[in-house]
Formats: C-alpha cells, sequence, structure tokens
C-alpha cells in the first residue's frame, strides 16, 4: 500500500516522532525537532549504524570533529569554488529555486514531450507565474565570523559535510591508534547546507545529520574495497527491514559526479511523495581529499608501507548515510493499515495502523499495562517496569481499555504489549503480546527480563 507524505507528516507530529520547529511562533522553514518517540527512534538508527560500522570492526574506528570549521578547509577541499546548485529568482514574487529541481518537475509532468529538451527560459514561477532570472550559481556552504570584536573577525564556515573533520584527523588517527591501511574512521554528526529550496518534510533540511565513513586503502585495492562497501551498506538496510522491492542501486553518471568522486552510486528509496530519492551514498573518492589537504596545510598526508616500502597518498572509500533521511525511510517502510484486529463492539475501529519497525529500532521496546486501575494492579505493574529499566525503553499506561492501548502501542511500533492482570497478583507472572503475530505468553515476572532479553537477540 502506497502511503503519502501528507499521511507520515500528519502521523510524525500526532504521536510524538517529529513536531515543526518553533512551531508556537509560525515555524522555521525546513527545520524540525524530534519528538520523545522520534528522538529513540533516530537514536536507534544511529547505535545500529555505530554497531555495524565501529563496535563490530576491528578496522573502524570513531572520530566527533568540530562542526566549525576555518575557510582554507573548505578552500582546500574544493567546496567554496565547486560546491553550487543553480539559483533562479522570480521577477516578481521573489522566491527563489533550484533550476535543476524545477526542470525535473517539468520533465515529470503527464504529457510532456520527453524528446523535446526543456530550457529555463520556458518555465514560470510555480508561486505566482512570473518570468524567472537566468540560472546563477549559489554556494551552499553557511558562513559565519569568529570573534568578539566587529571588524575584527575570522570568517568560519559550518560544515557542509561531516567528513573533512576526519581527513584533518587522518595523522591524529594514525600516529594515536597505530592503524595500518585499510581502516576506517566513521562518525555521526550535524551538517549545514544553505538549500534554494527545502521539501519533502526532513528529506531535504538545511540543518541535518550525517553517518559516514572515510576507509583509506592502497589505491591498487580500492575497486575491490568499493564493491566490499557497497555490499555492506546494502545489507544493514535489508537486515533492519526495509522493503527489497522499496530500494535500488543507481550510479552516477559521469557529468552529475560530485567534484572529487571518481565513482560514485546512491541507495535510493522509492519515496511517497513520488519517485526515487537518495537514501545513502558510496564513492570513491580516490586521492583528492588527502592531496589537498596535504597542498594546503603543507604536511604530509602520504602513508608508508612497512612492508613494502612504498609511499602514498591513500585513495578513500566513502559511505555516506543520512540520519535523518534514513529515520524518515524506515518510518515510511513500517507505516502498515491493517484491518480492525482489537477492541470488542465499540471500541473497535474501521482499519488500525501498525508500524512494523525492526525491534532493534522500535522507540518503546515494552509496554507495562495494568488490566485495571486498581491500587495492587498499578502497585504490581510499576514494580514490573521498574524491574525493566536499564534493560530496554518502556512506556507504562493505564488509560482506556486494554484493545485501545494495544492500538496505541501497535501504532508506535512496541513489539510488545506486557498486560499484569488480576491473576498475576497470585501467580506473579505477566502476559506478554507480540505485535506482528499477536501471539501471547504466560511469562514469569521473575523471568521478564531475560524473556525480553532473548527475544531482541
Amino acid at each position: 500500500m502506497s502511503t503519502s507524505l501528507e499521511t507520515i507528516v500528519s502521523f510524525a507530529k500526532r504521536r510524538g516522532f517529529i513536531f515543526p520547529s518553533a512551531e508556537i511562533y509560525g515555524g522555521l522553514s525546513s527545520c524540525y525537532d524530534y519528538g520523545p518517540l522520534g528522538v529513540e527512534l533516530k537514536n536507534n538508527v544511529k547505535k545500529a549504524w555505530w554497531k555495524a560500522m565501529v563496535q563490530q570492526r576491528n578496522d573502524v574506528v570513531g572520530l566527533d570533529s568540530s562542526i566549525l570549521t576555518p575557510e582554507i578547509v573548505w578552500e582546500a577541499s574544493g567546496h567554496l569554488q565547486s560546491f553550487h546548485d543553480p539559483l533562479v529568482e522570480c521577477s516578481k514574487c521573489h522566491h527563489r529555486f533550484r533550476a535543476d529541481h524545477l526542470l525535473e518537475a517539468k520533465q515529470a509532468e503527464p504529457g510532456h514531450m520527453k524528446e523535446k529538451p526543456v530550457d529555463i527560459k520556458d518555465i514560470d514561477c510555480p508561486d505566482c507565474g512570473a518570468d524567472l532570472s537566468e540560472p546563477q550559481n549559489f554556494n551552499l556552504l553557511m558562513k559565519t565570523e569568529l570573534g568578539a570584536v566587529e571588524g575584527k573577525k575570522d570568517t568560519a564556515y559550518m560544515r557542509g559535510e561531516t567528513c573533512q573533520g576526519i581527513y584533518l584527523n587522518f595523522l591524529n588517527t594514525v600516529n594515536s591508534m597505530r592503524k595500518k591501511l585499510p581502516f576506517g574512521i566513521a562518525q555521526i554528526g550535524k551538517a549545514f547546507r544553505n538549500e534554494i529550496t527545502t521539501k519533502n518534510f526532513t528529506f531535504r533540511t538545511r540543518e541535518f545529520e550525517q553517518m559516514e565513513q572515510q576507509y583509506f586503502v592502497n589505491p591498487k585495492e580500492a575497486d575491490s574495497f568499493f564493491e566490499h562497501w557497497k555490499e555492506q551498506r546494502w545489507n544493514w538496510y535489508m537486515k533492519l527491514g526495509i522493503k527489497e522491492e522499496n530500494i535500488r542501486w543507481r550510479q552516477h553518471a559521469e557529468d552529475e559526479r560530485a567534484h572529487y568522486a571518481v565513482d560514485a552510486w546512491d541507495i535510493e528509496y522509492k519515496t511517497p511523495w513520488g519517485g526515487w530519492g537518495e537514501m545513502a551514498g558510496i564513492h570513491n573518492r580516490g586521492d583528492w581529499d588527502l592531496s589537498r589537504h596535504s597542498k594546503y596545510s603543507k604536511q604530509d598526508l602520504s602513508y608508508k608501507d612497512q612492508q613494502t616500502g612504498d609511499k602514498f597518498i591513500p585513495h578513500i572509500i566513502e559511505t555516506s548515510d543520512g540520519a535523518d533521511r534514513a529515520t524518515l525511510m524506515f518510518l515510511v517502510d513500517a507505516y502498515d493499515e491493517v484491518e480492525t484486529r482489537s477492541g470488542k463492539g465499540g471500541t473497535k475501529h474501521d482499519k488500525e495502523v501498525v508500524l512494523r519497525l525492526h525491534k532493534d529500532l522500535a522507540p518503546i521496546k515494552a509496554a507495562i499495562l495494568p488490566l485495571s486501575k486498581k491500587e495492587p494492579l498499578q502497585k504490581l505493574a510499576h514494580e514490573v517496569q521498574a524491574g525493566l529499566w536499564g534493560s530496554c525503553m518502556t512506556q507504562y499506561d493505564e488509560t482506556g481499555a486494554i484493545g485501545k492501548r494495544y492500538r496505541r502501542q501497535d501504532e508506535i511500533g512496541t513489539p510488545y504489549c506486557v498486560t499484569v492482570d488480576f491473576d498475576s497478583l497470585e501467580d506473579k507472572s505477566v502476559t506478554v503480546r507480540d505485535r506482528d503475530t499477536m501471539e501471547q505468553d504466560r511469562v514469569k515476572i521473575e523471568e521478564l527480563a531475560d524473556y525480553l532479553k532473548d527475544k531482541f537477540k
């Protein structure tokens, strides 16, 4: 079933996943805040990435570099010269748009003749219909100033990508961690791009979070490691439950590759707003980055192989995943509307939402539901929840019929509901309901933590 973006946006706000930023003041365009459930989901995505990329490998280490970077870093990286989007401005309403986005939208219109090339001169302003200006290059980096005295400030930039901090610390990592090639450095952190047009909820924003890893290799081995990392990143999404029919590979054509790329492939997702959108990328960056930083910093960033005596600038295989995009796509992919399956009589609905998130990603792992608000059951239910604190994220809910509470938990993706009933006072057991199968197990309270631990292996 295809789910519209409007449905996801409404659902995300209503259930506490993602809110418009500064909404009480009218909101700030393209900025979003992660709510109580959203921050858990996004953190779980990042934890799953870090586990696969760092904790389960001996050849990758972590880093957390500064967001603020001096201007020379972006001059060396080529971003000041090459990091541009084509901007057009309306002559009447003065709204700005990316020319390539307008051309793509025009070519996708029903009835458009594909063999007829489209020129930006043939497109009017989407908002008011007036003429658009000639395209101009617009640099995406966000500039800022450092210093306390006006007129004596240094120019700096909010980083446009997290990887530059990794290249700046290549030598520090080699020396402090005694790393030998091949090895990688991974980082999760914020990046900032002054996008001309932001759209599609959290898919394209000016402030976003990247999960990037740079793998340093001998140039002779670059092609084989490129294939290795393609396989690793695809398998990660598969393992976490993304439907295979919703993702695909796409190789960048030569004329669309970034200025540093020898080869580039994207993992794309079949988005709910139409068409395929980039979710992750694997790039062969060659020796561009370390060569440029060697030149501009006057530091030798070459590597000497102790066994062969060869000295060379390492090539870099980059894996780049968006934490925000991945979170959104996992949310979209897991969203499922089904015929009513819980409740009785007037508590039944025509349809129910089940968020079929992978157990590792689910914001709440177990919900504690006392069958009644009577004090003995409440007391025991709180004791059951306290017994799980520290081992998994839980939620306590005592409001409404049990069927209604099951539905609330299904809707936010909780894999297991733990019901404390009157029999629990006698047999010291609880009933555990599975979100997907709806099967129920009777489990001793003292064994509940181990029972759930086994479920999350």
